[in-house]
């Protein structure tokens, strides 16, 4: 039986990063594993938090199609090889991309048969509360990533994309519901 590839998205602040990680180890799904341009940082193994490739090898990718998505990020490439994803699943594996909004666009035009579950606040007042809320940023940063992540639940919700909406108004029951979405083993519905 094939396995499958789970897209989950989110604003920054909404908690995806957390419920992945739960989900992963409650049903030993897999993360995919990006190629970035930037350097290792200590600690880092090549092939594990990433692949670690130069520019040129980077755009040679992008070039040959063998990206499921990718964005520039302050300089550096970021994108998840198709290869692998597609070999996991053929194995019977399921895998778990956690990318932003943007990036799980890319992949429903590549992989439409994937789930796509799109994390959101319970409101926005909570959205707010959570990114003005952080110590490690500035008042001007912290709203400028506001307005980013009110403009990306925004097209996430008109691209008809994500079969999935979870409001993490509560973490336990939200995980709950990812897990439930990566358990399933029907293919999702077109929207």
């Amino acid at each position: 039986m094939p396995g499958k590839l789970v897209v989950i998205t989110g604003p920054s602040g909404v908690g995806k990063s957390t419920i992945d990680r739960e989900v992963v180890r409650r049903t030993g799904a897999e993360f995919s594993v990006s190629a970035t341009t930037r350097s290792p940082r200590p600690g880092e193994v090549d092939g594990r938090e990433y692949r670690f490739v130069d520019r040129p090898t980077f755009e040679a990718m992008i070039e040959r199609g063998d990206l499921l998505e990718w964005a520039d990020v302050f300089g550096e490439l970021y994108g998840t090889p198709a290869a692998p994803v597609r070999r996991a699943i053929a194995d019977g594996r399921t895998i778990l991309l956690e990318i932003d909004i943007q990036g799980g666009l890319q992949v429903a035009e590549k992989m439409p048969e994937a789930t796509f579950v799109l994390i959101v606040p319970p409101s926005d007042e909570e959205l707010a509360r959570r990114l003005l809320g952080r110590a490690s940023e500035d008042d001007a940063t912290a709203r400028r990533r506001l307005a980013k992540a009110r403009e990306e639940i925004r097209i996430a919700k008109e691209s008809g994309v994500y079969n999935h909406v979870v409001v993490n108004d509560d973490l336990e029951r939200a995980t709950d519901e990812v897990e439930r979405v990566v358990r399933r083993d029907d293919t999702p519905t077109e929207s």
